[in-house]
């Protein structure tokens, strides 16, 4: 399960990182405008989703991967904020509930928790299951 969990999650998290080059244009609009040069910004954050993302398949990059996930998590957060608050759809006419964008927030959490579980070490994360991390 773990296996199957971080390949499904690196596929996702380099997917994203790659639209963040191909339409860079929602993560922009959720930028918030007190931080310098927006678009360089989600270039970067796309580049670190990308490299996180292939990252955690490797088991010599993994732990590696899943500390810049957490921190990229974390970098981003204040866009994830900004979004809610200011009720920013990424597209024009887009319809995401406000209770939605609301709702991400603490996800986040979540998505640092599983990439911190994705990226430890096999020896360490044997489960109550008894399940070896491989």
């Amino acid at each position: 399960m773990k296996t199957t969990l971080r390949i499904l999650i690196a596929l996702v998290m380099t997917a994203i990182g790659l639209s963040h080059f191909v339409s860079p244009d929602p993560f922009v609009r959720i930028v918030p405008h007190f931080l310098p040069w927006p678009l360089a910004l989600v270039y970067i954050s796309g580049a670190c989703e990308i490299a996180g993302g292939i990252g955690l398949l490797p088991r010599r990059t993994r732990k590696l991967a899943s500390w810049g996930l957490i921190a990229l998590y974390l970098a981003v957060f204040p866009a994830n904020i900004n979004m809610a608050i200011h009720n920013i759809q990424l597209s024009e006419g887009g319809q995401i509930p406000v209770w939605a964008m609301w709702a991400r927030l603490p996800m986040q959490a979540l998505f640092i928790a599983l990439v911190w579980w994705l990226g430890r070490s096999h020896i360490h994360s044997e489960g109550l299951s008894g399940e070896k991390g491989e």
